[in-house]
């Protein structure tokens, strides 16, 4: 068969034939090629025929085939650099990775070639973005064809409502509030939390909660209780729900006196004092006479009526439960911590010590206690007190009422400053290491802590070999 070729023509004159056909009979190809060579096939160029042998047309048709690969491979892949040599073979550039079909989908620069790949209209179009960055949409205008249009809600305002609390929502809410106040004290805080709820009904039963939480609580959190009080009143708590508040209360003590035996002339003590703080009339009390026939709230009325009548004689009422301890003055506290150990040495009662202790309520603190004993034993001119004092700290570190670490803190404060008793108790380093000594036989403190007392240099004469050298040694 014979083949169509296009001769062209180079600079020099010499034809070049190329293949313009994309099928021929493959058997021939492949098993003719001798036949085919021997014979000369009339080519045309520009209107001639000439002759091009078969070497020529095989290489014509192998640069074509070249040429469709590459067009075939540039257009499913961008990344790869294929081009063709002098002679019509593929040479393979540097290979780059193909580009995945789903980064093709996620890639938002225009596939056209066009532009300076940028990102389509200017970064804000694309499936989940919501506009281009720093742009501020206008109030949408209500459409009145819009078929959900309700002329009615056109002009509605929308509030938050909360539901008022029941009982049950009430004791649940209110009472983390209350707890968490007795460790902050501020009751601007407690005014806040109160003032977001809807109370409703059951703001009478504020201050009856938190005055039962106070009966089994420390002094110093009945104090903040009775200053909870005072702050809610006007803002938060209307005279009328404290007196209904109060009414609750005085009704519930044969209840609340099963928990806590001293309820009634803690509820007195808590009447009198609002009373003191113009919260309830002076004439609450008065009110009830003749008309109390629970002996429980008779006892807590007689007692505020007591405190009422010593408060005209002197008495401050307001500080009735005392302050916290964290919340005295250090001097304050040093002061009381002599009183009780001046106590102690003339009644004996340890247990009465103890409790006196605790209610100061400064456990970080009872160090300074361990100090002022030992002070006092230096102080002392008898073995009274120097018995005394060990066993009410033997007692006081079994107990575990002062911990290990305020003890220890307590003996190196007299360490250090056992210089300066030493100038107005002359004894003084030798009645410390009997007191050390007693401390370590008795439990009281360890081994390396008596190992840290300190000793006064003296002065010794040497009679022997020393001529009545003056010689310093410390024991």
């Amino acid at each position: 068969p014979l083949f169509t070729n296009r001769v062209t023509l180079n600079e020099k004159g010499e034809g070049k034939a190329e293949d313009l056909s994309d099928s021929f009979a493959s058997g021939e190809e492949d098993n003719g090629g001798s036949v085919i060579a021997n014979k000369n096939i009339n080519n045309e160029i520009n209107g001639n025929w000439v002759s091009s042998s078969s070497n020529s047309i095989h290489e014509a048709r192998l640069k074509a085939k070249a040429k469709r690969r590459l067009r075939k491979n540039s257009s499913r892949d961008s990344g790869r650099g294929d081009s063709l040599s002098d002679n019509g073979d593929a040479v393979r550039g540097t290979t780059v990775a193909p580009t995945s079909p789903k980064s093709k989908l996620l890639d938002r620069k225009s596939r056209l070639g066009k532009g300076r790949g940028l990102p389509k209209k200017g970064g804000a179009g694309g499936k989940g973005v919501w506009g281009r960055s720093g742009e501020v949409y206008e109030p949408e205008q209500v459409d009145e064809k819009d078929p959900n249009y309700d002329e009615a809600q056109e002009n509605c305002v929308y509030e938050t409502v909360v539901p008022p609390l029941d009982e049950r929502d009430f004791e649940k809410t209110v009472t983390p509030i209350v707890q968490e106040y007795f460790e902050h004290a501020d009751t601007n805080e407690v005014a806040e939390l109160l003032a977001e709820l809807n109370l409703g009904p059951m703001k009478s039963e504020v201050p009856s909660l938190a005055v039962s939480l106070a009966l089994e609580a420390k002094a110093s959190q009945r104090e903040l209780t009775s200053r909870l009080l005072a702050d809610l009143c006007g803002s938060i708590l209307s005279r009328g729900d404290m007196e209904s508040s109060f009414d609750k209360l005085l009704q519930e003590l044969p209840d609340l006196v099963l928990d806590t035996p001293g309820a009634p002339q803690l509820v007195g003590q808590f009447i009198a004092r609002t009373v003191s703080d113009q919260i309830l009339s002076k004439s609450y009390i008065e009110g009830y006479k003749g008309r109390v026939d629970c002996e429980y709230a008779r006892a807590a009325l007689d007692r505020a009526a007591v405190l009422l009548k010593m408060n005209l004689g002197g008495l401050r009422i307001d500080n009735q439960w005392g302050s916290g301890g964290g919340q005295r003055p250090v001097t304050q506290l040093i002061k009381g911590m002599n009183l009780l150990l001046k106590e102690y040495i003339l009644s004996g009662d340890s247990k009465e010590a103890e409790r006196c202790l605790k209610d100061l309520e400064v456990p970080h603190f009872h160090h300074e206690f361990v100090y002022e004993a030992i002070v006092m034993v230096l102080e002392s001119k008898g073995e009274k007190t120097f018995k005394m004092v060990l066993q009410l700290l033997k007692s006081l570190s079994s107990s575990s009422v002062i911990t290990v670490d305020q003890m220890k803190r307590g003996y190196e404060r007299v360490y250090m400053d056992i210089a300066e008793i030493n100038i107005d108790v002359p004894r003084a380093y030798f009645i410390l290491e009997q007191t050390v000594d007693k401390s370590f036989s008795m439990g009281i403190i360890d081994v390396k802590l008596r190992d840290l007392c300190p000793c006064r240099g003296r002065k010794r004469f040497v009679s022997e070999g020393d001529g009545g050298v003056v010689k310093i040694e410390s024991y």
